[in-house]
């Protein structure tokens, strides 16, 4: 059953099928579908520019059970969302095309994310990023409902390691190794102009690391180790480490908003972001 995409109006189907005109929608129904692993890494590899990754990440089904997950979750919906459609397709990456901060998550939320079809938006993670990153200048509004509310990032880009809502916020070995590709890709296109990643979290920390590795980046031994506002310099690049805005972290004060703004201002400085 279509149901109507809660700014647009627009009726959808769940999951939205690529070109149907959801909001963002880098696909089209001619793009490529990855679907194993070595298929995933020969896509990402090849791919020129960022829309045309952006596209074909946006319709990978390369882990079965993440595949299986996401779509469930799309059909069955939360309760407080059954009227809208869900995106219910891998996440990619937002914002500016030649950022100088590069910002990596674990993985989408599967009511937030996986739901609006834009990283880090429609969930209580996203309302507390970008909020943050609003107050610091790397946002131009503190809102972050949908992929049409007008939400656009200054010389910023955030990107997740793993592009599926993984059952229990945790992707597998497997799953994770798969995925590797489309973050590396990406960051072949973006490293040019990046002088700042930020990591939110351990494992977005360690898969920035050997992102930045697998480019041909320097990366010291042993690895650097993540701490919340730890800072690792690997050659031109700085690494900053940041508590992840999961609720579990905003809601007992391990992540506040002023431990937040400290790792922005900092990106920014560092970047020279204005």
């Amino acid at each position: 059953m279509k149901l109507a995409h809660p700014r647009t109006g627009k009726l959808f189907d769940s999951p939205v099928p690529p070109g149907s005109g959801w909001p963002g929608d880098p696909a089209t129904p001619a793009t490529a579908v990855a679907a194993t692993a070595a298929q995933v890494a020969s896509v990402a590899g090849a791919a020129q520019t960022i829309e045309e990754l952006d596209a074909a990440m946006s319709m990978c089904r390369a882990c079965p059970r993440l595949v299986q997950w996401r779509e469930e979750v799309a059909v069955v919906k939360r309760k407080s969302f059954a009227g809208e459609p869900y995106w219910g397709r891998p996440i990619p990456g937002f914002g500016a095309k030649r950022p100088r901060v590069m910002i990596v998550g674990l993985a989408p939320a599967a009511h937030g994310a996986n739901r609006t079809g834009r990283v880090f938006t429609g969930d209580r993670s996203g309302d507390f990023l970008i909020a943050a990153m609003h107050r610091s200048g790397l946002a131009n509004q503190a809102v972050c409902v949908d992929a049409a509310d007008g939400l656009r990032l200054n010389q910023t880009r955030v990107a997740a390691a793993v592009r599926c809502a993984p059952p229990g916020n945790a992707p597998t070995p497997a799953e994770r190794a798969t995925c590797a590709p489309w973050l590396d890709a990406e960051w072949r296109l973006m490293s040019p102009t990046v002088r700042v990643i930020i990591a939110l979290g351990g494992f977005a920390w360690r898969a920035a690391l050997q992102m930045v590795r697998t480019g041909g980046g320097t990366v010291g031994k042993p690895a650097p180790q993540f701490g919340h506002a730890a800072t690792a310099k690997l050659g031109d690049l700085t690494l900053i480490g940041c508590y992840h805005p999961s609720q579990q972290n905003t809601f007992t004060g391990k992540l506040t908003p002023q431990m937040l703004d400290e790792v922005f201002r900092l990106a920014g400085d560092l970047a020279s972001v204005g």
